[in-house]
């Protein structure tokens, strides 16, 4: 009863902020987001009926408190699902830094999901899976289906589930990350979203968004989606800001770099956008033929880069590349 599998974090397009059930993670409304790849999580699962409690560890630390609640959850729900009461042993891996707004809990979860599923004989969907991977993070359920998807938002448990978009890029896209590493923290955004004045705004906003961002998708509309992506990540921010807390996640580099990729923008023509999820590391959406420019102008910056692209749905990888 083991498997191993690897998920890519998510980058939010139409962001969802806040959740109508915190303990099954359902959102107010639909999200929209982009796999990015190569970064990954890899996750291995083994129910073991000789251990004496289940274990959880990501990158060598073991997890406790809120974030080992988190993974209780998914866990749990696997083992209803099966049938089964093992105790379980959970080892992650990320091949990218975590806690700076780059997504680690969506592929974490989604990975966790997937060898969760597969090592306890479930036959289920991906959209299915996606709706076990959620009750660790919302995002989560999109790192499953992977590539575009939108998480369906709903009251019901079992609707709550997210799907794969059919896109036209054609490849074209890649991700430059600027990556600004200050730690943030989202679970206590997300707590506290409804107390802001802004609150409903943001969900009126984010819902006209949906439809325009689906067309844009489908038709390969580079400028109308990540335009969109750009101003729903201010759109985000201002909510969080405007909470009890106060929550500022951008940092004067992140700042300097929504500047800077404007001015390519406007003075050179350069195709690229902005966006952010919860923190101040940023990513800029662009095209293949723009990556170098993007990269000069960051690293003018000091600020280091790497750039991905489009990542994949959730995969069972080869017992070869089992983590214990």
């Amino acid at each position: 009863m083991k498997a191993t599998a690897r998920a890519h974090p998510i980058q939010g397009l139409v962001k969802y902020h806040g959740m109508q059930d915190p303990e099954l993670r359902l959102p107010f409304h639909d999200s929209i987001s982009v796999c990015t790849a190569p970064s990954n999580t890899t996750t291995t699962v083994e129910f073991d009926p000789t251990l004496k409690q289940d274990h959880y560890s990501i990158d060598g630390k073991l997890l406790k408190n809120r974030s080992a609640e988190r993974v209780v959850s998914v866990v749990d729900r696997v083992r209803e699902l099966a049938g089964i009461k093992h105790s379980v042993k959970i080892e992650s891996t990320n091949s990218f830094q975590s806690n700076i707004g780059l997504g680690s809990s969506s592929s974490g979860f989604a990975a966790a999901a997937m060898a969760l599923c597969s090592a306890a004989d479930l036959d289920l969907s991906l959209e299915e899976i996606s709706t076990i991977a959620r009750r660790g993070s919302s995002s989560a359920a999109r790192a499953v289906t992977g590539g575009f998807s939108i998480l369906r938002a709903s009251k019901i448990d079992e609707d709550c589930k997210s799907y794969r978009l059919d896109d036209g890029f054609q490849e074209d896209v890649r991700i430059v990350v600027a990556i600004v590493p200050a730690h943030k923290e989202t679970e206590s955004a997300h707590k506290e979203a409804t107390a802001s004045h802004m609150f409903n705004a943001r969900i009126k906003y984010a819902e006209s968004q949906i439809y325009k961002a689906l067309e844009s998708i489908e038709m390969g509309d580079f400028k109308t989606l990540f335009s969109l992506a750009e101003l729903d990540s201010i759109s985000l921010a201002a909510t969080t800001m405007t909470g009890p807390s106060g929550w500022i996640y951008w940092k004067p580099e992140t700042l300097r770099i929504f500047e800077g990729i404007r001015s390519l923008r406007i003075d050179e023509g350069v195709e690229a956008y902005f966006s952010t999820d919860t923190g101040a590391t940023v990513y800029i959406n662009t095209r293949e033929k723009y990556v170098k420019r993007v990269q000069e102008l960051i690293e003018s910056y000091g600020i280091p880069t790497k750039v991905w692209q489009v990542g994949g749905s959730a995969t069972i990888i080869d017992k070869k590349e089992d983590l214990f």
